[in-house]
């Protein structure tokens, strides 16, 4: 039977949770994720995860940080002056924004604190710093890279 290997696109069913029991993200209800094992498209456990593994196979994986999306940064919290937030916009913890680097990539931000004169954005992935679990099915391997052969 064929098994996953670097290259092969595969289809998966997963559920991933915080290692306290929490759910943040699962395939149920919806169409199964697609993605080239080894390229990128997934975080390194979630890749690592699958190798080996044989259509219908199920497995609980278990990912430390650093294999996922890696520890918190504190020098990706930073101070924003409340002034220059719109007129009619109230900040408030929780709120979800996108600020520019200036170079016109989109930086996705939480506000963690509001203080009398600057805002407390928080640039780290929301699951940064957090070991994942995920239950991992193989729904199909869907093909390889092509291969060349040398005679």
């Amino acid at each position: 039977m064929q098994q996953v290997k670097q290259g092969d696109k595969v289809r998966v069913h997963y559920h991933g949770k915080l290692t306290d029991g929490t759910t943040f993200d699962s395939s149920e209800g919806r169409e199964p994720l697609e993605f080239e094992v080894g390229s990128g498209m997934v975080i390194p456990g979630f890749d690592n995860g699958v190798l080996g593994m044989s259509v219908g196979d199920k497995r609980t994986v278990e990912i430390p940080a650093e294999e996922a999306y890696g520890p918190r940064n504190d020098q990706y919290i930073t101070e924003f002056p409340k002034d220059r937030f719109p007129e009619d916009m109230t900040p408030e913890v929780g709120m979800q924004l996108a600020m520019s680097d200036g170079q016109g990539q989109q930086i996705p931000v939480v506000i963690t604190e509001v203080l009398e004169d600057v805002v407390v954005l928080d640039a780290n992935h929301p699951l940064a710093g957090e070991d994942l679990v995920f239950d991992i099915e193989l729904v199909e391997i869907v093909g390889g890279s092509p291969l060349i052969i040398m005679p």
